[in-house]
């Protein structure tokens, strides 16, 4: 596997307006296929990293949902899109701040636990099993504008998924992962169980 030709087709695979904001590089020395760092909030994109020992392992439509996923997901969990928490973590800085300038111990306590509950809680939102079939749905969909069929896309992140794990030494699946599975078995027509919404919103 040519690595710049691979991550050239990768790019290609993105909506441009994800594209401009992605960028992959080779990172031979992690243990996973492939990962990316958490988008801060002053930063605009994500950066997608690819151990390419372990990417070329896998059949292309397979690294192809891969790819999607991670940047969905990763644009799903920016720190800047409004939310309960994200408030509350803004409303601990500020009152921090002005806590601070009046010297206030037991003000400037109480903000740094609101800002810790608030911080904990958008990173644990981030993992949420409601996330990740987010972005699985939504890597299908665009793989559906780059000419793959629905259930064919989400039969290769469907193998994607425990392949990826295997490769990473890891052989017990996470909670999300048996969920986003049954997700993509019902959207493959290979069952006719959906996951109840109930299970899904674990956050």
């Amino acid at each position: 596997m040519n690595i710049n030709e691979e991550i050239a087709h990768l790019r290609d695979l993105l909506p441009a307006s994800w594209r401009m904001i992605t960028s992959i590089k080779s990172k031979p020395e992690q243990i996973e296929a492939i990962s990316s760092s958490q988008i801060l909030p002053w930063q605009k994109g994500a950066q997608i990293n690819i151990n390419f020992r372990l990417w070329r392992q896998m059949p292309e439509p397979q690294r192809d949902l891969l790819l999607l996923h991670e940047v969905s997901w990763r644009l799903q969990t920016r720190w800047l899109q409004l939310g309960v928490y994200q408030g509350i973590a803004a409303t601990a800085v500020v009152g921090g701040i002005v806590e601070a300038v009046q010297g206030d111990v037991t003000g400037i306590a109480i903000a740094i636990l609101l800002g810790t509950i608030g911080v904990n809680q958008i990173l644990r939102g981030n993992k949420s099993s409601q996330i990740k079939v987010i972005a699985d749905n939504e890597a299908i969909e665009v793989a559906q504008k780059r000419g793959y069929r629905e259930a064919e896309a989400a039969t290769a992140l469907l193998d994607a998924i425990p392949a990826v794990a295997k490769l990473s030494g890891r052989n017990s699946p996470e909670f999300a992962e048996l969920i986003r599975c049954q997700n993509l078995r019902a959207i493959a027509g290979l069952s006719k169980t959906t996951v109840p919404e109930t299970v899904i919103n674990d956050f």
